[in-house]
């Protein structure tokens, strides 16, 4: 298997579609913009279909077309297995209360065939670009809609068939390299032994706030097969620098005081060391085993700069430490890979 060399950090596009807020377009030319500026080429953006519906493919392609950007010098990854759909409601159907002002709904579509039309839908969303790393978006959601073992059995064969899609546009030279994107790393696991993947991009999973021990002896797992690992959701969804958003759920102060408590240490201990929380979760969340790059999101062009320089902040080893020593982060971890 040809090894996948990517660069520290890819640029997710959920910005681009609308996530938790709609910019206006010039924004995101200038996020784009800035992506380019300040990358080595080929470029790497992350996006999907899911992204407010194909918005993020389209304004991504818009961008790319407006900069005079070549083909060559940008690697889109699109994360197939959400497809395009009229909007028929007041708001979309999927992930509710999350995308906003959205024009179309999207609906899950994971077959042989559906994975075909969705990527030659993502295709035709980026214009003058095609997708060169493709994947099976969401497949944990996908078997956790099942009704029964019966509907699960064939849903999970759903996702192989998807995947001998996919692998029939790589062997025709169509796309370059083949992964998975999902939350839940337990069904990434199990997609790993029946699918010969490129990558892997662990979403929510791997943060300085939750690092369980099964996932890394999963992700050097990963690492001894050569399958390049993608760490997605360093902030858990914007959580860990300041969101009130856990993962893509609205919290409550209230409920969950555990993990408002964790915050209010985790910052205060920044603050004692004068770093910036979101340089230690990308510290952290790039240092994971067998990851060879983080993808962040920003819905600020002047932040893409300083996203690109995280991955290179220097955190004392003080401070990992301290966040051992006061329960922040696991021990077995901490003495073991920080």
């Amino acid at each position: 298997m040809q090894e996948l060399i990517l660069p520290k950090v890819i640029f997710g596009t959920s910005g681009l579609g609308n996530l938790y807020v709609a910019l206006p377009d010039e924004v995101k030319l200038s996020i784009v913009k800035e992506s380019i500026k300040h990358s080595p080429k080929p470029v790497v953006f992350d996006s999907a279909g899911k992204y407010g519906a194909g918005l993020a493919l389209e304004a991504l392609g818009r961008s790319l077309e407006q900069l005079l950007i070549s083909p060559s010098d940008v690697l889109i990854s699109n994360k197939l297995g959400w497809l395009r759909t009229a909007l028929k409601t007041t708001e979309p159907t999927f992930e509710p209360g999350i995308w906003k002002n959205l024009e179309h709904d999207a609906i899950q579509h994971i077959s042989y065939d559906g994975i075909l039309e969705c990527y030659e839908q993502g295709n035709k969303l980026l214009g003058n670009y095609n997708a060169q790393l493709v994947s099976v978006h969401d497949p944990d959601e996908y078997l956790a809609a099942s009704k029964d073992e019966q509907e699960q059995k064939q849903r999970y064969q759903d996702i192989l068939d998807a995947y001998r899609a996919l692998h029939e546009l790589k062997a025709a030279g169509r796309v370059r390299a083949i992964g998975v994107g999902a939350k839940d790393w337990r069904v990434i696991a199990r997609i790993v032994k029946d699918v010969k993947l490129d990558w892997v991009m662990i979403a929510n999973s791997m943060t300085i706030h939750s690092h369980p021990a099964a996932l890394v002896d999963f992700m050097l797992e990963l690492e001894q097969q050569g399958i390049t690992v993608i760490n997605s959701s360093v902030f858990n969804g914007g959580f860990l620098t300041g969101s009130a958003y856990y993962n893509y759920q609205l919290t409550d102060p209230e409920k969950d005081k555990n993990l408002y408590h964790w915050r209010q240490q985790f910052y205060q201990l920044c603050q004692d060391y004068k770093i910036k929380p979101v340089a230690a979760c990308a510290v952290f969340g790039m240092n994971a085993p067998g990851v060879r790059s983080i993808a962040l999101n920003t819905t600020q062009a002047e932040r893409v700069a300083q996203n690109v320089a995280l991955p290179h902040s220097i955190i004392p080893e003080g401070f990992w430490k301290e966040m051992e020593k006061r329960g922040l982060i696991d021990q077995s971890y901490a003495a073991s890979y920080l």
